[in-house]
């Protein structure tokens, strides 16, 4: 039992809550969205989604330090050798910001941790995606060729569905907001945005779910 294989596993993992978790967010929303529910009702929905998330969310990050360990391993970035133990830590303070986020996630305090996790990938997705492209390039620090494209390929897919998954944190946030508006008292103004905010979230979840089966594909297969 090698490095690699350990990794190996703990990505599969990863990659099985990321997709696994946000199916039961999507099947959440349906609850949430429901105005013939009582209001704690919704809620209960709600902060069940959330408890769902903060899995997917926990595999999302995970999946970057996991593939650029291996990525180390396997000779494609030689800049990080010897920086590895710097790799996690820095991941683990972000996985913390997370989480953080998430426990104050229907406080002031969680919503400002919330958006400081956001822009985080302000930076991650362009950096990730300039470092792919680069490589395809043959410049950069990021060394493939013949039959390791994937490596490159695998990050661009992966930094499209950060984007995504940017945009799906902005959803369920709104729902926090939009909640404690309706906390209350009715508002059908607020419930048709609700509505219109969720209903649009499920449309981009099904890219989200081809993009996240496409970039499993990509590391398994290695096509290219």
């Amino acid at each position: 039992m090698s490095e690699i294989d350990i990794l190996r596993w703990v990505h599969i993992l990863a990659m099985v809550y990321w997709l696994g978790g946000e199916w039961g967010v999507f099947q959440s929303s349906y609850f949430v969205v429901n105005r013939n529910l009582p209001p704690e009702e919704r809620r209960r929905h709600m902060q069940t989604a959330y408890k769902i998330d903060i899995l997917a969310r926990t595999g999302i990050i995970l999946l970057l330090p996991l593939g650029l360990h291996m990525g180390t391993l396997f000779g494609f970035i030689l800049a990080l050798e010897g920086y590895l133990v710097v790799l996690w830590l820095v991941f683990a303070a972000w996985l913390t910001l997370t989480w953080s986020a998430f426990v104050f996630r229907e406080t002031d305090r969680g919503i400002a941790l919330s958006k400081i996790d956001e822009r985080l990938r302000y930076v991650v997705i362009p950096l990730l995606v300039i470092g792919a492209l680069a490589a395809f390039l043959g410049v950069g620090p990021i060394e493939v060729g013949e039959g390791s494209y994937w490596y490159p390929a695998k990050i661009l897919t992966y930094s499209g569905m950060l984007i995504i998954g940017l945009y799906l944190r902005f959803v369920m946030r709104e729902w926090t907001t939009m909640f404690r508006i309706l906390a209350q008292g009715p508002d059908a103004a607020v419930e048709t945005r609700l509505e219109r905010s969720i209903a649009n979230a499920r449309l981009v979840a099904y890219v989200y779910w081809i993009g996240i089966a496409g970039t499993a594909f990509l590391g398994a297969v290695k096509p290219f």
